[in-house]
């Protein structure tokens, strides 16, 4: 299984702080800026298990037992940015590998 790459944004596409969704190889994705965090970027799948809809994106980022997170809008989980696993309930979510390089975002894809 080799690693691919995908350019997916410009870092000024991302708001600080914030996340964004972005449809990549026909799935949403939610891309989070963390300007404080190591990775500096994070990608997971914006669709939230629990609340039936798009909406991670529109979530409240947040540093929570010593990882970065973002809380549904919707019933307020948290989804851990890195491994997309739920603080809450047993519950993966998606997530991706991302990178910063330079100004542009880019998304692991394994093939």
């Amino acid at each position: 299984m080799t690693t691919q790459w995908k350019l997916v944004c410009k870092q000024a596409d991302l708001v600080a702080d914030a996340g964004v969704a972005a449809m990549v190889n026909n799935e949403q994705v939610a891309l989070f800026y963390v300007p404080e965090s190591e990775n500096k970027v994070f990608a997971i799948g914006n669709w939230d298990p629990i609340g039936k809809a798009n909406v991670l994106s529109r979530g409240l980022i947040a540093h929570l037992q010593d990882q970065w997170v973002v809380a549904s809008p919707l019933y307020k989980q948290h989804f851990v940015l890195s491994s997309g696993q739920c603080l809450e309930e047993e519950i993966n979510i998606p997530h991706w590998e991302a990178k910063l390089e330079g100004d542009e975002v880019y998304i692991a894809f394994n093939s």
